[in-house]
C-alpha cells in the first residue's frame, strides 16, 4: 500500500511539473469524450422527438383512400378513378384476419360551426367509435363517443382543443351545444392539445358520429356514391403483421372495385409502421456516424497521451536510471508510467463527460424546436467511452514504461 501511495504522489507530481504538456492532453481528450457523448446525445434527443411526433397521431396505424387504378400497370393515363365506400370498410372488418381495429372516416372542412359565444371554422369528421383506439386522442373533458351515440344517431360532438378554445373561450364547455350549419349538437367531449403549435390539424377537428355524418353531412364530390368514405383508418394485429394486414386490405379493396390489387399504382396509402422503421435505420445510421466523428477525436487524444508519455520517458531518462540504482524495481517503474497515463485518460474523460452533461442540461432548460427532444447522455455510448479511455490510459501508459524499465541504470544515467 505504501508503495501504491508512493507512486501516486510521484505521479502528481510529474504531472504538476508540467503543467501545460499535461493540461493540452487533458483537455484534447475531455474533448473527444464530450464531442463523442454530445453528438450521440443530440442525435437520441432528435430521435426521440420523432418518435413522440409519431406515436401523437397514434400506435401502428395504416391508412388507405380513394385512388385511381391503371387499366394498363404502370401508364396513368388510362386510370380510372374509385371512391372508398362504407361496404369497404364493412368486408374489411368482417374478413381481413390480419387487421385489429378498424374504422370509416368522413371529413369535411366546409362545415361552420356556431356557438351562443362565437363561430369557428375547422375540419368535421365522422368516426365509429373505435377510432379512439386507433388514433391518438387523449380527453381533457367528458367522453369520447360509445356505440349507442353510433347506433341511435345521437347528435353529440367531442371538440379539439383549438375549436373548442374558439367556440367557448373560457366558458363552459361539456354539455353546451353547438350548431353545426344550423343543427344543434350536444358538446359531450373535449380532446387535450396535440403536439406543439396551435395549428396542429387534430387541434382544429371536431368527431362525430360515423352514422350522423354520412346522414347530414356526407362526403362531397364528382362522381362520389352516397356511401363514400375519405379514407379508412386500420391497425394490424401485430406490428410484425402490418404486411400482410395491407395486403389483405388491397385485395378487398381491388376486388370490390374491380382491378388488379397487384397493380401497385392504384393504391394510395400511408404506412406509419413503415415510416417509424424508416425513420429508426436513418437515425441508427446518423447515431454510428456522430459516434464514429467522436471516436475519432478520442482516438486523436489517446495518441496524444502515447506521444507525451514517449516525450516523458526521454525526458526523464537519467532519472530512471537514478531510480533504479537506488533499488526501484522494472515493476515500479512500469507501474509510475501506467498509471500517469490511465489517470491522463481516464480524469480527461470524466472531465468530458461530465461538460457534456452540463452543456445537455443547459439544452435542456431551454425550448427546444418542435420535433426535438432535450439530448441526455446515452448509456451505451459513456460505457464505450469508459472502456475506450481505459484501453487508451493502458496503451499509453505501458509502451513507454516499457520502454523506461528495460533501461539498465548504468545505460539511463549515460544518457544526456
Amino acid at each position: 500500500m505504501r508503495m501504491l501511495v508512493d507512486i501516486l504522489a510521484q505521479t502528481f507530481r510529474t504531472l504538476w511539473a508540467h503543467k501545460l504538456r499535461s493540461f493540452l492532453t487533458m483537455f484534447g481528450i475531455a474533448w473527444g469524450v464530450g464531442s463523442l457523448l454530445l453528438l450521440v446525445g443530440l442525435g437520441e434527443g432528435f430521435r426521440s422527438g420523432q418518435m413522440k411526433r409519431m406515436a401523437e397521431i397514434g400506435e401502428d396505424i395504416m391508412f388507405i383512400s380513394a385512388g385511381r387504378t391503371p387499366a394498363v400497370e404502370g401508364s396513368l393515363n388510362s386510370a380510372r378513378p374509385y371512391f372508398l365506400t362504407y361496404k369497404d370498410y364493412q368486408d374489411i372488418h368482417s374478413e381481413a384476419r390480419y387487421v385489429r381495429n378498424a374504422s370509416p372516416v368522413v371529413t369535411r372542412g366546409d362545415v361552420r360551426s356556431v356557438s351562443e359565444f362565437a363561430s369557428a371554422n375547422g375540419q368535421l369528421t365522422g368516426v365509429e367509435p373505435q377510432f379512439s383506439r386507433i388514433r391518438f386522442l387523449p380527453l381533457a373533458q367528458g367522453r369520447w363517443m360509445n356505440e349507442m351515440d353510433e347506433q341511435q344517431r345521437r347528435l353529440v360532438i367531442v371538440l379539439g382543443s383549438e375549436v373548442a378554445k374558439n367556440l367557448f373561450p373560457g366558458r363552459p364547455v361539456i354539455g353546451s351545444a353547438v350548431l353545426l350549419n344550423g343543427i344543434r349538437f350536444e358538446v359531450i367531449g373535449t380532446i387535450r392539445p396535440v403536439g406543439r403549435g396551435e395549428n396542429n390539424s387534430t387541434n382544429m377537428r371536431s368527431y362525430v358520429p360515423y352514422s350522423v355524418m354520412s346522414t347530414y353531412f356526407p362526403a362531397t364530390g364528382e362522381q362520389q356514391p352516397v356511401d363514400a368514405l375519405s379514407w379508412i383508418n386500420y391497425q394490424p394485429r401485430t406490428r410484425d403483421e402490418h404486411k400482410e394486414a395491407k395486403l389483405e386490405v388491397r385485395r378487398i379493396v381491388a376486388r370490390n372495385h374491380g382491378f388488379d390489387a397487384q397493380i401497385e399504382d392504384s393504391f394510395e396509402e400511408w404506412d406509419t409502421i413503415s415510416g417509424a422503421k424508416m425513420v429508426g435505420k436513418i437515425f441508427d445510421a446518423m447515431n454510428m456516424f456522430l459516434g464514429s466523428v467522436g471516436l475519432v477525436t478520442l482516438a486523436l487524444g489517446g495518441i496524444g497521451v502515447i506521444n507525451i508519455m514517449l516525450v516523458a520517458v526521454t525526458e526523464r531518462t537519467r532519472e530512471i536510471g537514478l531510480r533504479k540504482a537506488l533499488g526501484a524495481t522494472n515493476r515500479n517503474i512500469l507501474a509510475q508510467f501506467a498509471l500517469e497515463g490511465i489517470f491522463l485518460t481516464v480524469f480527461s474523460g470524466f472531465i468530458g463527460m461530465g461538460v457534456a452533461a452540463a452543456i445537455m442540461a443547459a439544452l435542456g432548460s431551454l425550448p427546444s424546436p418542435e420535433g426535438f427532444d432535450t439530448p441526455k447522455l446515452v448509456l451505451s455510448s459513456s460505457a464505450l467511452a469508459i472502456v475506450s479511455l481505459s484501453i487508451a490510459g493502458i496503451a499509453a501508459g505501458l509502451y513507454p514504461a516499457r520502454k523506461a524499465a528495460m533501461l539498465t541504470p548504468v545505460e539511463a544515467l549515460r544518457q544526456d
